[in-house]
């Protein structure tokens, strides 16, 4: 008995204009185990095949009215996965092989030969399980294979993320830089009105905006003092270098142009690809106004932290010149939100942990 790939029997629909026939077909493969319907012509037909349960056409190639030749394309086309067996009489048999030739599984002659109809009844029926079965075996396994492929992915990012957070954790004076850009890179797309999936991908970008540090010498994250020309082109590069270290496991041209853009300015004086107003991702200008308000709040070795008031005067002044003006004007209506929070560096520190 054939069986669909959710656990049903598959029903057979006889059509046929002579109510003999229909009779003959349905005794005999019913007394095989088969579900049987019947339809007298091609307007019953396809209403009995309107709940998809008929798995296999028992169709008689003439009938009076819509002949079996001009309903078989349109059970083909309506219902790819019913199978078509042709029944059809001697002289006819060119016509059942064209048929053939546009879709039927198979034909079979008049006067019938029952066990032959069982026989072609049974392979049709298990040539339908079969594609079924494969195709069902095919969703799933690429189904399979896209979760796998998702969790890998996850666990690259996460590993990713927790690097960049060891690499600050080195230093205290990096320590939850990135937890802190991110943060007030959302706040300040959020006060933009920018759409949630956006605003995940700031604040994304945000925590791994710095992870290409790994690649610039440790003499020069460390040092004490104001960076050489050398030194400071060499530090310049770590925005590629994030760009490289993500891009063979994040598929997402936006999060990574944040990352690699982070460091432009607005009137085109930035590094690395010397972009200027629209041309820099509008994920890069909102971090850039956060990186910026951060590094100047943070203690360093080489100078005293100017404050979080110094700081908010010079980001308004670099409006227009360093920063996107709308960014900023975001920046200053929210700026008092995430003062006092994110001066407790150690809270946000256990976050990379």
């Amino acid at each position: 008995m054939e069986v669909t790939t959710n656990g049903k029997e598959a029903t057979i629909l006889i059509v046929d204009d002579e109510a003999a026939v229909r009779k003959l077909l349905k005794r005999a493969l019913s007394s095989r185990g088969y579900t049987c319907r019947e339809s007298g012509n091609a307007a019953e037909a396809l209403n009995q095949l309107k709940d998809d349960s008929v798995g296999l056409v028992l169709l008689d190639v003439k009938m009076p009215g819509k002949t079996g030749v001009e309903l078989l394309p349109e059970i083909r086309g309506k219902h790819p996965d019913t199978v078509v067996i042709m029944a059809t009489g001697i002289a006819d048999t060119e016509i059942a092989v064209e048929c053939m030739k546009r879709g039927a599984y198979d034909f079979i002659a008049k006067p019938f030969n029952i066990d032959e109809v069982v026989v072609s009844v049974r392979r049709a029926l298990e040539k339908r399980r079969l594609e079924l079965a494969n195709r069902f075996y095919q969703q799933h396994l690429e189904q399979r294979v896209a979760e796998q492929a998702e969790k890998i992915r996850a666990s690259f990012l996460n590993t990713i993320a927790s690097l960049a957070c060891a690499l600050e954790a080195k230093d205290r004076y990096t320590s939850g830089h990135s937890q802190r850009v991110a943060q007030i890179s959302e706040e300040i797309a959020r006060e933009m009105g920018l759409p949630e999936a956006t605003i995940e991908k700031i604040r994304f970008a945000g925590q791994l905006h710095d992870i290409g540090k790994i690649g610039v010498r440790e003499t020069v994250l460390n040092k004490p003092g104001r960076l050489t020309d050398e030194e400071f082109e060499h530090m310049g590069t770590h925005p590629e270098i994030g760009e490289h270290i993500l891009a063979p496991a994040l598929d997402d041209a936006e999060i990574l142009g944040i990352v690699r853009h982070h460091h432009e300015r607005y009137d085109g004086n930035g590094y690395p690809d010397r972009l200027a107003r629209e041309e820099i991702p509008l994920g890069a200008r909102v971090l850039a106004v956060a990186d910026a308000f951060d590094a100047m709040t943070s203690e360093r070795p080489y100078r005293e932290t100017p404050g979080p008031e110094i700081a908010v005067a010079e980001i308004e002044r670099g409006a227009g010149s360093q920063f996107d003006p709308k960014v900023v004007a975001a920046f200053m209506a929210v700026r008092g939100s995430f003062g006092p929070a994110l001066e407790e560096h150690s809270s946000l520190v256990a976050a990379c942990v």
